[in-house]
């Protein structure tokens, strides 16, 4: 008998990987590696631009000093009689010429405040700050000025009738004769602010 030799039989291949395909949005591999895209480092870098740009508008805001509430207004020339400006903060704020009769003023801050030739007839303005501010040929008949600071005041020319000026202090205001001679004959009272007499700021006998 005659045998015959087969070849062998070859072993089966098994079919080759195929090669991992990125995702619709051909960031597969980016993500995969951890690694962000320069798109992705270009919008992290403007959001920090954004965010620092903003912590500096904040600070500055917060260390900018605060303006006077009504630094900027202007009330020349106006009639506001019975007006009510108590407790305001009415730093250098212009009342020119304005007619202020019955105005209710009293605790306001008014320093370096113009009121040249306004009208205060029977106004309130106990316990104001008026340091540094001008009066000059302003009206004050009937006034109250019980405890008000008037350091420094200009009220050369400034008419002083039937006024309260018990604890005012008149310190470094120019006066004509005829006015102090006028309020030295009522003044009384200490100021609550200043400590000093009522008598002793307008240089009474």
């Amino acid at each position: 008998m005659v045998f015959r030799s087969w070849p062998p039989c070859p072993s089966p291949r098994r079919p080759a990987a195929a090669d991992p395909q990125p995702p619709a949005g051909g960031s597969g591999p980016a993500l995969a590696s951890g690694r962000s895209t320069p798109a992705e480092w270009t919008a992290l870098r403007r959001l920090v631009g954004s965010a620092l740009a903003s912590l500096v508008l904040l600070f500055s805001l917060l260390l900018a000093p605060a303006p006077p509430a009504l630094a900027a207004m202007d009330y020349a020339k106006q009639v506001l009689i019975g007006a009510d400006f108590h407790g305001t903060d009415l730093r250098g704020v212009t009342f020119n010429l304005t007619n202020l009769r019955d105005a209710d003023f009293h605790g306001a801050d008014l320093r370096g405040a113009s009121l040249f030739g306004a009208k205060l007839q029977d106004a309130n303005l106990q316990g104001v700050d008026l340091r540094d501010a001008t009066l000059d040929s302003a009206v004050f008949q009937g006034t109250d000025l019980r405890q008000a600071r008037l350091d420094d005041a200009f009220a050369f020319n400034t008419r002083f009738e039937d006024v309260l000026i018990d604890g005012a202090d008149f310190t470094n205001v120019p006066l004509r004769p005829d006015a102090r001679k006028r309020l030295c004959a009522t003044a009384q009272g200490t100021n609550a602010s200043s400590g000093r007499a009522t008598r002793d700021t307008l240089g009474c006998p």
